[in-house]
């Protein structure tokens, strides 16, 4: 059963629709909230957590794929899965084909709306973790001195210290230090670490 701080958002202008979706996910431990409209949504406090965004498509105003559109310009992306009555072929393409989890044409089986469900929260979980790792690496970063971010961006290119020392218009020795403090300040144990690292938050080479 998810956490109680995993929710499930739910979009839809028809009242008895809402409710009983609200039945139906509550009931597989999730917490539930509703929005009547695309714009309602829009004004909800930010969420830290794990969730997701069930979706209907057709709505007055702002539309599910207008939402779907405005969510993907987000830092964070919710993951989308859509329901609707009125669906066709071309419209389900281009709601997957723009990053939606599923697209459910009523009347659905609750088994595959929570199938769907489940699919898009552990989506959300992983990009969560990778966004929150990124986050640390990147923090790391902002601890290094402007010499020490070049010598980081050097060092991962596969250049010797005397190679980056000729670079930089320094002596060996002083790259050695800038090395021994950039390895500590990231908390790297080896040179292919701080590869992976620097991949991570897409460090790029910094001229003197």
């Amino acid at each position: 059963m998810p956490a109680a701080t995993t929710i499930v958002f739910v979009v839809d202008d028809d009242p008895s629709v809402r409710k009983s979706l609200t039945r139906v996910i509550a009931s597989a431990g999730y917490a539930v909230e509703t929005f009547v409209s695309a714009s309602e949504f829009l004004e909800r406090a930010p969420t830290t957590g794990p969730c997701c965004l069930v979706l209907d498509v057709r709505m007055p105003g702002v539309t599910g794929m207008d939402l779907q559109s405005t969510l993907a310009q987000a830092a964070h992306r919710i993951p989308v899965v859509f329901i609707t009555g009125h669906g066709d072929v071309a419209m389900g393409v281009a709601a997957m084909k723009a990053g939606a989890v599923d697209f459910l044409t009523k009347p659905f089986a609750s088994k595959d709306l929570l199938g769907a469900i489940q699919r898009a929260v552990e989506r959300d979980t992983r990009t969560l973790g990778t966004e929150a790792r990124t986050g640390e690496i990147q923090a790391r970063v902002e601890t290094l001195t402007r010499r020490e971010r070049q010598v980081f961006a050097l060092v991962v290119t596969g250049m010797l210290n005397k190679q980056i020392a000729a670079e930089l218009g320094v002596v060996e020795k002083t790259v050695k230090v800038h090395r021994a403090r950039v390895m500590d300040k990231m908390r790297a144990g080896s040179v292919a670490e701080l590869v992976r690292l620097a991949d991570d938050v897409g460090v790029s080479v910094t001229r003197a």
